[in-house]
């Protein structure tokens, strides 16, 4: 057998090689590299923050498992007074979701225990790693709430300066917690960490308790399938955006073309802020989604979530195979890092709107409209699993993929080195919805993005902002065929046969 995995960083595909070593399959192998980046990649994704996955299991179901953190019970006691919801410190913080999204995915058909994938982080994280450069440029990005914040300051500065490219990253504090949660799984939502979390919450001004906590449950459903064309896509529901993925590429399907992909996406960002919500917590109209019905548009305007995502996709000859997305939101997300425990608290509360007629709106228990927009698409007896950094842009970035990459012929390295375009406003620093293009990317979506009214900005080069996507893909009975790894991170893709 053999397993393709793919992540933005090589210690964490050193991490799934070694379950795949010890005899696990894709799941384990994804599990060992989502908990090894929350070591190395923290201003991407932290055991303080959120995950969206799918997992598509041997007698071909696809399951999603939305990781999505909920609420304080007590929001309302404070979201009264805001003029807007908080885009960093304690009020930004919902509860974090991704430790138990890792168990639900394990219980979906790991075979090692999630203990020792955590127990593979923990020794990394006290042993120290090696700043990155997409770590290195984040810390710069964020020096301000870095040096601002007790927690990140004691991790990421030394002797009073940020740490740089190469050098030591040590975090002792989140070693003891990661072996914490492997020798008790209900400890970060009703134990020692989750006591600490809300302490340090509550010091910043936020409501929560040890009950919002212990209270928190992942939901584990089946996917949102849609047939386009020969393919069949399966996203993640809402509140992901997984919808939104779906209907710009079913019109991509319907008018071929980049500058008509374009037109679908700016319908894709109108119909997400009008319809994307919890549907837990009030109506969600998937269907309007589905259509980029983009009818009342009601959005909140959210922060700019540059470098808040990793994602990790894997898949092997057992028809075993997950896209795991998780984040912190913005880079470093809230700022608050709990100096007690080494945990990064997210900021994905930020997503949430105070106007009551949002599907967004800001409610207790209520889980935020999600960025996180995993992929698993079935063309045949093909099958590609995808993953994606890139903000409110990854149903764009996906649908200009996707496709493609359902291909045989199309080689994976090559595709994702191809120029891309988003779109995007106050996310990609711009006051207006604005085309951004990187080198390369044909005139005439340019020319579209005028007739829609779009402004026009480009990157100078390949830009992080353009996405980090990984991709596997198997083909029927050849088995596991290829994986890549986005060149504008600092990830590594690789075919591993398993013992």
């Amino acid at each position: 057998m053999t397993i393709a995995l793919a992540a933005p960083h090589h210690a964490a595909v050193e991490a799934g090689r070694s379950a795949i070593a010890a005899g696990g399959n894709a799941l384990d192998a994804a599990l060992a590299a989502a908990a090894m980046l929350t070591v190395v990649y923290p201003h991407q994704c932290a055991v303080g923050g959120d995950l969206i996955a799918l997992v598509r299991r041997p007698d071909g179901s696809t399951v999603a498992v939305v990781a999505a953190g909920t609420a304080p019970a007590a929001i309302a006691d404070v979201a009264a007074s805001w003029t807007e919801v908080p885009r960093a410190g304690a009020g930004s913080v919902t509860v974090p979701g991704m430790f138990a999204g890792w168990q639900a995915i394990a219980a979906l058909g790991a075979v090692l225990p999630l203990a020792r994938a955590l127990e593979e982080a923990a020794v990394a994280a006290e042993d120290g790693t090696t700043v990155s450069a997409g770590l290195a440029r984040a810390l710069v990005s964020r020096a301000d709430a870095i040096l601002a914040d007790p927690g990140l300051r004691e991790v990421f500065t030394r002797d009073g300066a940020l740490l740089g490219e190469g050098d030591a990253l040590v975090q002792p504090a989140l070693a003891r917690s990661l072996r914490r949660m492997a020798a008790d799984p209900h400890d970060f939502y009703a134990g020692e960490i989750a006591r600490s979390l809300v302490a340090t919450l509550r010091a910043d001004g936020g409501t929560h308790t040890v009950d919002d906590f212990a209270g928190y449950r992942p939901e584990v459903t089946a996917a949102l399938t849609r047939v386009i064309g020969d393919a069949a896509y399966s996203v993640a529901p809402p509140p992901s955006v997984g919808a939104i993925l779906v209907g710009v590429a079913a019109a991509r399907e319907r008018k071929p073309g980049a500058a008509e992909l374009l037109e679908a996406s700016v319908l894709g960002v109108q119909a997400r802020g009008a319809h994307l919500g919890d549907p837990a917590a009030g109506p969600v109209d998937v269907e309007a989604m589905l259509a980029l019905d983009a009818r009342p548009f009601r959005g909140p305007r959210e922060p700019r979530p540059q470098g808040d995502t990793a994602a990790v996709v894997a898949i092997d000859d057992d028809g075993y195979a997950v896209t795991i997305v998780q984040s912190v939101y913005q880079t470093f997300g809230s700022g608050l890092l709990d100096p007690a425990t080494g945990i990064l608290l997210h900021n994905r509360g930020g997503a949430f709107s105070i106007d009551p007629a949002s599907p967004a709106a800001i409610r207790p228990g209520a889980r935020p409209p999600h960025t996180l927009a995993p992929a698993i698409v079935d063309r045949g007896e093909l099958t590609v699993v995808a993953g994606c950094q890139g903000g409110r842009a990854q149903p764009w970035i996906l649908a200009q993929l996707l496709p493609d990459a359902t291909d045989p012929a199309v080689d994976l390295d090559e595709l994702l080195g191809r120029p891309r375009w988003v779109i995007g406003d106050r996310d990609l620093g711009h006051d207006r919805l604005t085309l951004v293009t990187e080198p390369g990317v044909g005139f005439d979506v340019i020319e579209r993005a005028g007739a829609l009214g779009l402004g026009v900005a480009a990157f100078p080069g390949p830009a992080d902002e353009a996405g980090h996507v990984q991709l596997v893909r198997r083909v029927g009975d050849a088995g596991v065929r290829d994986a890549a790894s986005d060149p504008r991170a600092d990830g590594v893709a690789v075919l591993v046969p398993a013992s």
